[in-house]
């Protein structure tokens, strides 16, 4: 497929735009102590996520977590031993992986039960169970 010169200078423009409006990506590492992935972003601010999170990452070894490379624009991590990438700035927004590693992430967050969630059941219970959805008129 060829790319038109105005395909390419637009292509150009978006790149430079997302540069200047960052997160850039200066240093990773991996904190095997607290099983986080830590990235130092220009301006001297960190960033850190549990590895379990990201979808590539979830289920590797550490010793696969440890060796991360950095794109050369700074935008993206990669982890050569796993065949794993993740995009700096969907990171930042909370994005771990694509849609449906994010579904399954949410899905489970749904599944897991706590003293507040139990007390907040029996209180929807006593009112008369979930609140039913309004049907616009």
């Amino acid at each position: 497929m060829a790319i038109t010169k105005e395909q390419f200078t637009a292509a150009n423009a978006r790149g430079a735009t997302t540069m200047a409006r960052g997160p850039i990506a200066r240093a990773a590492r991996y904190d095997s102590r607290r099983g986080l992935i830590v990235i130092a972003l220009e301006g001297g601010c960190e960033f850190a996520f549990p590895a379990a999170l990201a979808e590539g990452l979830a289920d590797a070894p550490r010793s696969k977590l440890t060796k991360i490379k950095i794109s050369p624009n700074g935008l993206g991590l990669h982890w050569p031993l796993l065949d794993a990438d993740l995009y700096v700035p969907g990171l930042i927004e909370g994005g771990f992986g694509s849609g449906r590693w994010m579904q399954q992430i949410g899905k489970l967050g749904g599944l897991s039960r706590s003293a507040i969630k139990a007390k907040a059941s029996r209180e929807n219970g006593k009112r008369g169970g979930r609140p039913k959805d309004r049907v616009a008129a």
